[in-house]
């Protein structure tokens, strides 16, 4: 009932936000005499921010055509090299990248927003690095006859996407992923694997969530597994291809996103709002484009959100030695030879400081030459990855050190 109650609110809004968007603009037509009054204005203004807050959004594009290097705009080559069922791998390359530019896997989080959410990510890393993508599909348009997806199935889907890239290449993995891709940086060097990344990098990632909790970790750790069973875990609807699958919905993610930091949202709207009334339509347009992004959201499989709450919050598996992987306890101390660096924001309200971190110390047999740690100052979660900041304080550290471990 939980997904067909959304649907029925989300098929109202839909139509809500059409009719808001026609009297946006009826009210602030030139042919309409209050359009010139302090009432248009006002009016206009505040239904074209209810349109944009009540449409519904679907996956977005990356978009990114081109990126500037030394004062020359490159255009950007994208394409898909590897279809599986639950993700594909995404290729970017600009022209004019030296040759033996190094290889690099972003994995995004599959915790229910879209890999485009990593834009920025991409379009920076894309200046010195071919970079490829983990995007990940939106579990409600797979079908049910493609099988589960859990935390084993996406380590065997990094292990896959490396061993398809080649030897030599760097992984990087944005918050949620970092655990995945730690303990497949384990397997393969375990296992001696010649496509083992050549170095990790993980940003605001969940390792050891009893390091500096947060909100995030306190919920799931103030309540059973069987509470998150019954409660979050929903049936898609047979209006979608995975007709009949458990999900954890994405609208559910989302809602919880915005409940954090409910204020801040308001008033970011209150603000947008303010930018129409004024004719500021850039700043109003940059909102609008956070927005879309942010609101695009994708479902979980039941199997892989549920295994990633007990193993990660609540257990705490990969830290206490304790996280198995198709039968075999995997120990972070197989990890010799891919060189690791933590980053961490200081105002991280997901993952708190030290969460990252602590991989370093959990890699008693990587010598400390090949590990490294970076505080971001004043920088949230959010913009570890994204924004000026990670663009020109951040991007570099990652650069530098993948040079250094090429």
């Amino acid at each position: 009932m939980l997904y067909h109650a959304y649907e029925l609110q989300r098929s109202w809004l839909e139509g809500a936000s059409a009719w808001a968007s026609i009297g946006s603009e009826m009210a602030t037509n030139p042919a309409n005499p209050l359009s010139y009054t302090g009432w248009g204005s006002m009016a206009g203004s505040a239904l074209e921010v209810f349109a944009h807050a009540s449409a519904g959004h679907g996956k977005p594009a990356f978009g990114i055509e081109s990126v500037t290097v030394d004062g020359k705009a490159d255009p950007v080559c994208e394409a898909t090299v590897l279809f599986r069922p639950f993700g594909n791998l995404k290729y970017f390359k600009r022209d004019n990248l030296p040759e033996g530019a190094p290889k690099l896997l972003i994995v995004a989080p599959m915790s229910g927003h879209h890999a485009t959410l990593l834009r920025g990510t991409v379009e920076r890393m894309v200046e010195s690095c071919e970079v490829y993508v983990t995007d990940w599909l939106d579990a409600r348009d797979v079908p049910l006859t493609d099988g589960s997806f859990d935390l084993d199935d996406y380590i065997d889907y990094l292990v896959a996407f490396l061993d398809h890239i080649g030897p030599g290449t760097h992984m990087l993995a944005v918050c949620q992923p970092s655990v995945p891709a730690l303990a497949a940086t384990a397997i393969m060097n375990r296992d001696d694997h010649p496509a083992r990344p050549a170095s990790l990098t993980m940003m605001g990632g969940p390792i050891d969530t009893r390091e500096s909790p947060t909100t995030v970790n306190d919920l799931a750790m103030d309540r059973p597994l069987s509470w998150f069973r019954r409660t979050v875990i929903a049936t898609v609807p047979s209006n979608y291809a995975g007709a009949g699958r458990k999900v954890y919905p994405g609208f559910l993610q989302l809602a919880g996103f915005l409940s954090m930091n409910l204020g801040s949202h308001i008033q970011s709207h209150y603000e947008m709002y303010k930018h129409i009334r004024e004719g500021d339509d850039e700043s109003a347009q940059a909102t609008k484009d956070f927005y879309d992004e942010y609101r695009s959201v994708c479902d979980m499989t039941a199997e892989f959100y549920l295994q990633t709450v007990e193993e990660v919050f609540q257990k705490h598996s990969l830290p206490e030695g304790e996280f198995m992987h198709r039968g075999k306890r995997i120990d972070l101390g197989d990890i010799t030879d891919t060189a690791i660096l933590a980053i961490e924001g200081e105002r991280d309200d997901i993952s708190g400081l030290g969460q990252t971190k602590a991989a370093l110390k959990l890699t008693p047999n990587l010598p400390d030459a090949k590990k490294k740690y970076h505080m971001a100052p004043n920088v949230g979660h959010y913009g570890i990855f994204n924004g000026s900041k990670w663009r020109t304080k951040i991007a570099p550290v990652v650069e530098d050190f993948i040079a250094a471990n090429g």
